[in-house]
């Protein structure tokens, strides 16, 4: 499901300098959900969390900023050797924060919205609304990712078991 934030000048405009990094850039190298790569993942995240926050009235150039950065870890998610002692849900928040911050400057609400976006997989509680809006997108966008995905698996499996028995067009 193509989302199409580069149609919004005004949101492009507030994470315009985010999107030129390099280190962002690097992101679509790294497969994520299985179905995706990591850029676009924190894309949708900081688009769909963007809209929410302007729906309720909140910081949405701080949302939209930590979201497009919620992520920014460069090791496979899958790699068991690539996190500390807690595991994956609870490092890569804290690693994506500290590469942010090689990046750019970040508020306390900005930090906040990264550390705190694995909220239900562990205890770390959002202090604000616009912490919990990213965590939400963060979790709707990799449930749209994993359907899509499983949609296109199961289009070319049916697709291919087809032409083994003879129906193609």
């Amino acid at each position: 499901m193509a989302i199409a934030w580069q149609d919004n000048q005004e949101y492009v405009a507030i994470v315009k300098d985010l999107m030129e990094n390099e280190k962002v850039q690097s992101l679509e190298k790294f497969v994520h959900h299985k179905y995706t790569n990591r850029l676009a993942h924190s894309i949708s995240v900081s688009y769909r969390s963007y809209l929410w926050a302007k729906r309720f009235k909140l910081d949405a150039i701080a949302t939209a900023r930590a979201a497009l950065l919620h992520d920014l870890f460069f090791y496979d998610s899958c790699s068991k050797d690539c996190v500390g002692g807690k595991g994956h849900n609870y490092e890569h928040p804290r690693i994506a924060l500290k590469n942010a911050l090689e990046i750019t400057d970040l508020s306390d609400k900005e930090k906040d919205i990264i550390l705190k976006h694995m909220c239900g997989a562990t205890l770390d509680i959002p202090r604000y609304g616009e912490s919990l809006i990213v965590t939400l997108m963060d979790k709707q966008s990799a449930v749209c990712e994993l359907v899509e995905g499983l949609k296109r698996w199961l289009k070319a499996s049916l697709d291919k078991k087809e032409q083994t028995i003879g129906f193609s067009e």
